[in-house]
């Protein structure tokens, strides 16, 4: 690939900011001083900009604990982003899978693998997601069986059968919701469908990955081997 291409993509800059660096002399490949973007390199090659070595990373995975107050988005003009809490990222194209709400906290994998993002999301592949939730109003085992059926959202088409397991019941109940569908709000608006209101919404699976308990809100960690292989493969 192009020399400008390969220090873009390792997030050292806009193509313009790199190409000027190129052009002063700042980028050696294999210890030979390079001055033309447009020069061909592989990720084999030993390329350095101002004396530090740019390895080149071709998929990224990070498991993310997102707190509340921070947007499942790539970039926004005005409040703080996901994206903005990785901050040892390699790749500039990394982006969320699936979206959490503002104030929805939990597990958020970040990623630019188009491939497998698309085999999480996809309503075909009906991958479940399991949300811890503090409801305000007392839920009952009626509860269960409606979110059994599919809850009427007031859409086309109901909620497809999600798994409702009552943790405790009360004027503030404790359950555990899992899904196999994300839709826009789903799990607050199945409760606001049912007389109830969501307070906290917690994500805490998608698929066999599991959220790392020891990571606080607005920490995260690189995806395991066996993490991105089971997520890959399907297996729990």
């Amino acid at each position: 690939m192009r020399l400008d291409k390969f220090l873009c993509d390792m997030g050292e800059g806009t193509r313009s900011q790199v190409k000027q660096k190129i052009r002063k002399g700042a980028v050696t490949v294999d210890g030979l001083a390079v001055r033309q973007p447009e020069y061909q390199v592989h990720p084999k090659n030993c390329i350095c900009l101002e004396g530090r070595p740019v390895s080149y990373v071709k998929l990224e995975y990070y498991m993310l604990n997102k707190p509340a107050g921070v947007v499942s988005a790539t970039r926004d003009p005005k409040e703080p982003t996901v994206l903005d809490l990785i901050l040892d990222k390699r790749r500039k194209d990394l982006f969320p899978v699936g979206r959490l709400d503002k104030d929805t906290e939990g597990l958020l994998l970040i990623t630019n693998d188009g491939a497998l993002s698309h085999s999480l999301l996809s309503p075909r592949k009906h991958v479940d997601k399991t949300y811890y939730a503090k409801v305000e109003g007392l839920v009952t085992e009626e509860h269960v069986r409606l979110f059994a059926q599919g809850v009427d959202l007031g859409e086309e088409k109901p909620a497809l059968p999600a798994v409702l397991e009552i943790q405790e019941a009360g004027e503030t109940s404790l359950v555990l919701v899992t899904l196999r569908e994300g839709r826009y709000h789903q799990v607050k608006r199945m409760f606001q469908a049912l007389g109830c209101e969501v307070r906290y919404l917690k994500r805490l699976s998608m698929g066999s990955l599991r959220l790392d308990e020891s990571l606080k809100p607005g920490e995260y960690r690189k995806l395991t081997e066996e993490e991105l292989e089971n997520l890959k493969t399907g297996e729990s």
